[in-house]
């Protein structure tokens, strides 16, 4: 079976190909919704098991959201506030996550889950910086190369001391599909998206863009080299995600880190 998503309408499909983190979606795949075989989203009669293949991913998504309920339940039981970054690949999660605990991990009391397909790269950046770093490569994981889902992350929180964590931030795997797709148990989602990536990306993932309440606009220190629109990406997102929550940032220079860390401490719990 290929790979699988699950739209923010409730639909489900399949993609029989193999995973570019970057990919556009122009090809014949499986969506579940009124009809298995004969959908508002077009004839899929072509699959011979093709209601075999719902009931499985029903299954697979069914199992995450019981596995994110519970850790959503072992976070409130602890006082943790959780929060799943999401970006594509560059757009600067760990820079950002090192600056955030250069700044607060005096006041907030961190626990980092660091998603990568690969090595510890990401998870030495942020280690020293007063936060409990808990590693979760998932290369090896069927379908989990792309994205962390809720047993993922389940597994990663036996790393961590909840008992002395105040929020936990979870670095998701760098890409703009899946990782939109599967709840975890966090309490918040946020995405980065970069400016070197192009005006037209809330248009082309509006399942990522559309699921989040804070996105934070990044590496801004390189507008003025750059062929980027800011006022016509601002207008894309607002079509996907209308009064979603905008942060312009460069975690190179420091620009709107303050305004970052703020809306952080706002949601941490943490009386300051």
């Amino acid at each position: 079976m290929g790979r699988f998503h699950r739209h923010d309408d409730g639909t489900v499909h399949s993609h029989d190909h193999s995973h570019d983190h970057t990919h556009h979606h122009e090809h014949d795949h499986l969506h579940v919704g009124v009809d298995a075989e004969h959908s508002e989203h077009g004839d899929h009669t072509g699959y011979d098991t093709g209601r075999e293949r719902i009931a499985v991913l029903e299954d697979i998504f069914t199992e995450n959201d019981v596995k994110a309920a519970a850790n959503r339940s072992a976070f409130e039981e602890h006082g943790v506030v959780c929060i799943n970054v999401m970006s594509s690949p560059g757009a600067g999660k760990t820079t950002l996550l090192r600056k955030t605990l250069e700044a607060l991990a005096d006041k907030i009391r961190f626990g980092i889950v660091e998603g990568d397909i690969e090595t510890a790269l990401d998870a030495e950046r942020l280690e020293n910086l007063g936060a409990q770093v808990s590693l979760l490569n998932t290369g090896n994981g069927f379908g989990g190369e792309c994205h962390l889902d809720a047993p993922m992350v389940a597994h990663a929180l036996k790393g961590l001391n909840l008992d002395d964590v105040d929020m936990v931030l979870i670095e998701n795997v760098g890409n703009l599909v899946c990782p939109a797709e599967f709840e975890v148990g966090e309490h918040h989602k946020v995405m980065v998206a970069s400016v070197t990536e192009g005006e037209d990306k809330p248009l082309k993932y509006p399942v990522m863009f559309r699921s989040v309440e804070v996105v934070v606009v990044n590496k801004v220190d390189l507008l003025p080299y750059l062929n980027f629109d800011l006022d016509l990406f601002k207008e894309n997102l607002e079509k996907v995600n209308p009064g979603v929550k905008v942060i312009l940032t460069s975690a190179t220079t420091g620009e709107g880190l303050d305004e970052w860390n703020e809306w952080l401490m706002s949601q941490s719990g943490v009386d300051f």
